[in-house]
């Protein structure tokens, strides 16, 4: 059975989606629809906790029950993804390498990009070679506000 829950988050609303087996999805939604069930699991409530600890940043990092759908070579790229620290970016010719083959470099980018689980498997910790914002399903616009709100060195209001 499937259930889902939605969250504001300074980016727009998220719908969060589960089984049985765990967390299926986290996504980015134009618009919240009305669960008839309101009965949540509670890995589906602790899910929406985590990520508006994540967004008020009293977290860094995620211990969910997650089962994203996905080909094998896309699940070794997310959990490589997985890997990279709070804070830090990652090229896409890094994750490759990490695979074992900088020759998957377009593979690894386009699972990348098919990534399920916004936020939680940090596909917007991965930048171009030269540093560049390259490519985010969710916009450039969010990946770099995600970025800025990892980064270690806040920028201070003088007023």
């Amino acid at each position: 059975m499937i259930k889902r829950v939605y969250i504001e988050t300074p980016l727009g609303i998220a719908s969060i989606t589960a089984n049985e087996q765990g967390i299926t999805d986290i996504i980015i939604v134009e618009n919240a629809v009305e669960e008839k069930d309101l009965e949540i699991p509670d890995f589906l409530e602790e899910a929406a906790i985590q990520l508006k600890d994540y967004f008020t940043g009293d977290r860094t990092d995620f211990d969910l029950q997650l089962h994203p759908s996905g080909t094998d070579f896309q699940k070794k790229v997310w959990n490589e993804l997985s890997k990279i620290p709070y804070g830090k970016t990652v090229s896409y010719l890094d994750i490759a390498k990490r695979l074992g083959d900088p020759k998957v470099i377009r593979a690894a980018a386009t699972a990348n990009g098919k990534n399920p689980l916004w936020v939680v498997v940090p596909c917007h910790r991965v930048i171009g070679s030269d540093g560049s914002l390259t490519g985010y399903a969710g916009g450039l616009w969010r990946k770099k506000w995600l970025l800025a709100h990892e980064s270690p060195a806040k920028q201070q209001s003088l007023f």
